[in-house]
């Protein structure tokens, strides 16, 4: 993500929090970051440094894994193009951009 707004500042993307259940206490790190808003807690995350425990009560992860239950997203990363198309698994930067530059 970071490389394709380094590229294309017209870009942008909207976090949704998937924990998976196969990635242990990743649910737990996931309610902290979205307690937090935390981009930074993201990055500390993927950095496997230890989180503080979730500081509020929220919905928004059981929320999110009902809508990707519901748009057959069994993985991640997973992106949704604006257009609605659901692109699974890792892709470039480029690839990115040449696939929203593509959507209609």
């Amino acid at each position: 993500m970071k490389k394709v707004i380094e590229k294309r500042k017209d870009i942008a993307f909207f976090i949704k929090m998937y924990p998976l259940p196969m990635h242990k206490g990743a649910y737990e790190k996931s309610k902290t970051i979205v307690c937090e808003k935390s981009l930074a807690l993201l990055e500390d995350a993927f950095a496997k440094k230890t989180l503080p425990a979730p500081k509020c009560q929220t919905t928004a992860l059981d929320d999110n894994i009902k809508l990707a239950e519901k748009l057959g997203i069994r993985g991640t990363p997973a992106m949704i193009l604006p257009n609605g198309l659901v692109i699974p698994g890792y892709k470039d930067a480029d690839s990115i951009i040449a696939l929203i530059d593509k959507s209609p």
